[in-house]
């Protein structure tokens, strides 16, 4: 069922779907709000009422992303070799950066995220980045080096990170657009 929530200064759409649940979330997924109760649960407007910062705070996010799609484009010439080779480039200047080094760096399509980390400093990377312009690339290369620091995203990981990039925040934004973009336009590609 279709409703709609007045916050602050939007009015959020959600969709209300009644399910065997035993406990009712809120889930945000592609911009649509999705608030998910059991069957007989007939309180749907306090569950918005109490989660509000949480709606506006996440709608106002979409809403920015969907805004930076307009601005963005993607890289399309690029080949994963050739995002491998900028990878490790990035990967040298790091490492002389941080005083750190990876154990292994390996490259492979992931659904979620753009790279990782392991406890045993293994390094991957998602080939959808070679549709990144080369900022971005060496942004991830960076954020996912410091995690041979700090496996985390604690304070401390962020400062390292802050460190390079001040405004680490408005490219964490940059990126979360350029991957809705790339599930848009790129998604059944072989990378």
């Amino acid at each position: 069922m279709r409703c709609t929530a007045s916050i602050r200064d939007v009015v959020v759409d959600y969709e209300l779907i009644r399910r065997d649940v035993k406990n009712p979330r809120l889930e945000f997924h592609e911009g649509e709000l999705y608030l998910i109760v059991p069957k007989s649960f007939r309180e749907h407007e306090k569950i918005i009422r109490r989660h509000q910062r949480w709606i506006y705070n996440r709608y106002s996010k979409m809403q920015k992303i969907q805004e930076l799609e307009q601005d963005i484009e993607l890289v399309t010439n690029r080949s994963v070799e050739e995002l491998k080779s900028l990878v490790y480039k990035c990967v040298v200047i790091i490492e002389e950066e941080l005083g750190v080094k990876p154990e292994k760096i390996r490259f492979r399509k992931m659904k979620t995220k753009w790279g990782s980390c392991s406890s045993k400093k293994n390094l991957n990377f998602n080939t959808f980045m070679r549709y990144l312009p080369d900022e971005m690339v060496k942004y991830i290369v960076h954020h996912e080096m410091v995690h041979l620091i700090e496996l985390n995203h604690s304070p401390r990981f962020w400062n390292y990170v802050k460190k390079r990039y001040p405004d680490y925040k408005e490219s964490e934004t940059k990126l979360s657009a350029y991957w809705s973009l790339i599930q848009q336009k790129c998604q059944n590609n072989q990378s």
